[in-house]
């Protein structure tokens, strides 16, 4: 396991893109004081044709606004902007993530500070995180590979029965899940599924791959963290689903072997210099309260 920091900054900012929450035609206000905020420094700001229709504005494809863009903004929720960093993974633009959704894990720069946010960033106040990715890769008739930001959920479609998944290290067994599922989760993701099913929180700039089973049959299955040098295979005969962030499904019988790893290139999330990850713990899960 290792902890990534770095000193990061960008070269230059020339043009900006943009991604809003889908079929929210209230964000169009913010949308209008982070294309001003950019155009006071002379940046072209961009946004996406489907966030735009929201806004009855013209928009540009998603791949010529990140091919165009030296940054890309996501407004809206933790979900909005792992979309964003998902969608935009091949073109590796650093990310800010504008906080006008629910429980903002991850977005961290508010509404009402859009305008002194992006002023400390022409200033170089800022820091760029780097968040570890999962490559999944399904072998089957073909080869496909997708990342996953938070996590790989494996999870039994039959409520009334339990799955069993077996999990390999360098083709040997490393372990056999009976029960409801697993979650393969990355140190961000470490908040989401996986702390709800009993998972370990892992400081999200730590490189580690987390497995944590979900209700299972027997009381010897823990919460296991890896370090990322390892590539799980996982294979079932079960009717299992699986799940990428909430936002992908396939059926595991679809494919004869699905294998988990640390992707090559990490999201690179713009946050505050202020952000404190322990603060942000005290404040949504409550750390601390008497």
């Amino acid at each position: 396991m290792r902890v990534i920091d770095n000193k990061e900054k960008m070269d230059h900012i020339r043009c900006v893109g943009v991604v809003t929450k889908p079929d929210d035609s209230s964000l169009k206000r913010y949308f209008e004081i982070i294309k001003n905020s950019f155009l006071k420094y002379d940046v072209k700001v961009l946004i996406e044709d489907k966030s735009a229709e929201n806004f009855g504005i013209k928009g540009v494809d998603f791949e010529t606004m990140c091919l165009k863009s030296d940054l890309l903004v996501s407004l809206g929720g933790d979900g909005t902007l792992i979309s964003l960093c998902r969608r935009s993974f091949a073109y590796d633009k650093p990310v800010l993530g504008i906080h006008a959704g629910q429980l903002g894990f991850l977005t961290d720069i508010k509404v009402n500070e859009i305008e002194k946010f992006i002023d400390n960033i022409f200033m170089e106040e800022y820091r760029i995180d780097h968040r570890m990715l999962l490559e999944i890769t399904f072998r089957g008739k073909t080869t496909d590979k997708i990342v996953a930001f938070n996590d790989v959920v494996f999870a039994r479609k039959n409520i009334s029965s339990m799955s069993l998944i077996s999990a390999y290290i360098d083709g040997e067994l490393m372990n056999s899940y009976h029960g409801d599922g697993l979650i393969v989760s990355t140190p961000t993701g470490s908040t989401a599924y996986n702390i709800s099913a009993g998972g370990p929180v892992v400081y999200p700039l730590t490189q580690a791959i987390i497995l944590t089973p979900i209700c299972p049959h027997s009381l010897t299955q823990r919460p296991l963290v890896l370090p990322v040098d390892f590539e799980i295979s996982f294979e079932s005969e079960d009717d299992i689903v699986i799940v990428i962030d909430g936002q992908d499904r396939y059926k595991m019988k679809d494919f004869e072997k699905i294998s988990v790893k640390i992707a090559d290139k990490s999201a690179r999330l713009i946050h505050s210099l202020t952000r404190n990850y322990f603060q942000v713990l005290k404040e949504k899960l409550r750390w601390g309260d008497i």
